[in-house]
């Protein structure tokens, strides 16, 4: 779990540097595997709630 956490916060500390730069195809590779290692993480969950109430709220609109 301390390996995969840390492995998150790398991948989106350099996802946010390749996006700022505006690099090509590093970034989407990088974007992938920070999305790997985030589905594998503990965040999972409370990010699948709040995306799931976001599309609700904006359904009720």
């Amino acid at each position: 779990m301390a390996v995969s956490i840390s492995l998150v916060l790398l991948f989106g500390l350099i996802l946010a540097l390749l996006l700022r730069a505006n690099k090509g195809y590093g970034t989407a590779a990088v974007a992938a595997l920070f999305g790997f290692y985030l589905a594998d993480s503990g965040a999972a969950g409370p990010i699948s709630q709040l995306t799931t109430a976001v599309i609700d709220a904006i359904q009720a609109m």
